[in-house]
């Protein structure tokens, strides 16, 4: 009907320009203001969005700033497409600004280049494609903008309650090819009261930007011990990819760990600073109840340690693989200890199990653990028409075999009936999703409007 390769080269310029726009909007969860539910720059950057769709002609609504939509016209729409607007914490680490976009050679840098604003640039710039294109939609689609993804997707909760999904629905806030299967998901705190008034006294740690990544970062700053007492505990510690960095400031002694982040679905990849940092902690001797608390955190969370072991929850299956367990933020303020756990269960297994071992594990050692968060396994039906037709765009436009997959990280379709995320991560390509300089190559970007343009031209026209 069109040439699409040529009209995404045509429309390349102006989809930089709007992940420009939105890559510029700091939208983190922030402390919530009026008709802000996740605070102003979430809240600024849906409507950056919502001006930008409604300026090409699209029919949007707005939902109290939880999310946005936009479609071709007022019908009923068949085809749902689930973008999130929200990004991680920046972190440290980055060469650039992280809420500037900038490119250097072939990639396009800024914080949600490739999670999400990326792939939703793409995804609109398909939809004006279309649009301009003057071809007959028979199928109306609805394009969902959200903006609380990244932490438990409370947004979806509302518009849900508003509308409902439209019977085809992906999110291109995954891999391609296609993933049908996505472990469930818990997240835990583990806390702990510290010994008030001690000679020897973790005075603060902290470590870690968000739950579901591997801290790459860790610090703690420790009272009553000598320079001496801290060099023979880290000579002691022996850790692989681990750097510490020591400094003393009065009676006081700084310690730094810096190490590998990584997504929590495949926390393997990273090595863990937060749990080197309790690994030094442990080569010391308190004096106290603090010495049990950090061995039985050691113990059931150990360096080096993703498929929760030693926490008693280690399992899996032939269909979704292993589970992953990571200790994702770590803090100590005012005496008080907390850690948060991500943990990411087979298809097999189902959440209250795994929350039930993990709070007697806990117990065992004196700790308090609360499940916050529980998420069941995701399962799509690969047969459907849909999953064929997108298999069938994703094998033309890539050239390469396409098949459905099955993963430990969560996406934005893992609480819908029959949503699938189609995109847009591209296999062999690390994004730095939610670490430094992440990015969205060029030739990604102009594969994906292609792709997203191709689909919908399928499924609706």
């Amino acid at each position: 009907m069109i040439d699409v390769k040529a009209e995404t080269e045509r429309y390349y310029e102006s989809a930089v320009e709007l992940l420009k726009t939105l890559v510029s909007y700091e939208s983190v969860l922030s402390e919530p203001q009026e008709n802000m539910p996740y605070g102003k720059n979430c809240a600024q950057c849906l409507g950056a969005a919502r001006a930008y769709l409604e300026k090409e002609g699209f029919l949007t609504a707005e939902f109290d700033n939880h999310a946005i939509t936009a479609a071709f016209d007022e019908r009923e729409p068949q085809l749902g497409i689930l973008c999130h607007l929200d990004v991680v914490p920046a972190g440290d680490g980055w060469n650039s600004d992280p809420f500037t976009l900038v490119q250097k050679g072939n990639k396009l840098i800024g914080r949600g280049a490739i999670d999400d604003k990326g792939p939703a640039a793409a995804v609109i710039t398909a939809m004006r494609i279309i649009k301009d294109s003057g071809i007959p939609i028979r199928k109306n689609v609805r394009l969902i903008l959200g903006s609380n993804e990244e932490n438990g997707s409370s947004d979806m909760e509302y518009y849900r309650s508003k509308e409902d999904f439209p019977p085809m629905l992906f999110t291109p806030d995954g891999s391609f090819p296609i993933i049908t299967i996505e472990k469930g998901m818990i997240r835990c705190k583990i806390t702990s009261k510290l010994p008030a008034d001690s000679s020897k006294a973790i005075i603060s740690l902290e470590g870690g930007t968000a739950v579901n990544a591997v801290p790459e970062k860790a610090s703690v700053c420790l009272r009553g011990f000598s320079r001496g007492d801290i060099n023979r505990a880290a000579e002691e510690t022996h850790l692989d990819d681990i750097t510490f960095e020591i400094t003393e400031n009065g009676d006081e002694i700084l310690i730094k760990a810096k190490g590998k982040s990584a997504h929590a679905s495949t926390p393997q990849q990273g090595r863990n600073a937060a749990a080197a940092i309790f690994t030094l902690l442990s080569r010391l001797d308190f004096g106290n109840e603090t010495d049990k608390i950090i061995r039985g955190i050691c113990t059931l969370f150990p360096f080096g340690e993703t498929d929760g072991a030693s926490a008693g929850v280690k399992c899996g299956d032939e269909k979704s693989g292993e589970l992953t367990l990571v200790m994702g933020l770590v803090s100590v303020k005012d005496g008080f200890l907390r850690i948060d756990i991500d943990s990411r269960i087979p298809v097999s297994r189902n959440t209250e199990d795994i929350s039930g071992t993990l709070e007697l594990s806990a117990a065992k050692y004196g700790l308090d653990a609360q499940v916050y968060l529980r998420s069941e396994a995701h399962c799509v039906d690969e047969n459907s028409d849909f999953i064929h037709t997108l298999l069938e765009v994703y094998e033309r436009v890539s050239g390469m075999k396409g098949e459905c997959l099955a993963i430990g990280g969560g996406t934005y379709v893992h609480d819908t009936e029959n949503g699938v995320a189609f995109g847009a991560e591209w296999d062999g390509v690390d994004n730095h999703i939610h670490g430094a300089d992440e990015f969205i190559t060029t030739e990604e970007l102009k594969k994906d409007i292609e792709m997203y343009t191709e689909t919908i031209l399928r499924l609706c026209c």
